[in-house]
């Protein structure tokens, strides 16, 4: 270990939720999609996973396939299909056959989608801008390290192949 003891010891008082590092993630997780929702939820009446699509969208010059986009945001599979048929439903993405796979479709914004997102996007810069206050780079920087390192930890590894 790097100096973090972990204290494993479950007698009553050795586990403290308000101290454990994935329920303090959880919060912070809900603190900060609480605050941006506010937003796009207000304005546009969006999911966090239909906004989610569209920032993936609006940040790509091309259109995209529905698996691109799941590989790119961490969602399941599902909850991207039913938000792009919500966003197809209400005009924000238009859907376009794909010249390289003709059994696919590219997802893309519509003028529609492409007007909230740009929208949107600046409201959204600013909200993080306000969470960040008071943080200088290299702090930022830190943080970001940081949980990078522990993704990595996450990650899971091949299993190891018997000789």
């Amino acid at each position: 270990m790097t100096g973090h003891e972990i204290d494993t010891d479950l007698k009553p008082g050795g586990f403290q939720l308000e101290t454990f590092f994935p329920y303090l993630v959880r919060v912070f997780y809900s603190d900060v999609t609480r605050a941006l929702s506010d937003i796009y939820q207000r304005d546009y009446g969006m999911t966090p996973a239909e906004w989610r699509v569209m920032a993936i969208l609006g940040s790509s010059a091309e259109g995209m396939q529905a698996s691109e986009i799941v590989f790119r945001s961490s969602m399941d599979k599902v909850v991207v299909s039913r938000a792009v048929k919500r966003m197809e439903e209400r005009k924000f993405l238009k859907r376009n056959a794909n010249a390289a796979d003709g059994r696919s479709y590219l997802l893309s914004l519509s003028d529609t989608g492409r007007a909230a997102f740009e929208d949107l996007a600046p409201k959204l810069m600013a909200v993080e801008k306000q969470m960040l206050d008071g943080l200088e780079d290299d702090e930022i920087q830190v943080v970001l390290a940081a949980m990078s390192k522990i993704r990595g930890n996450l990650a899971v590894s091949e299993p190891a192949t018997e000789v």
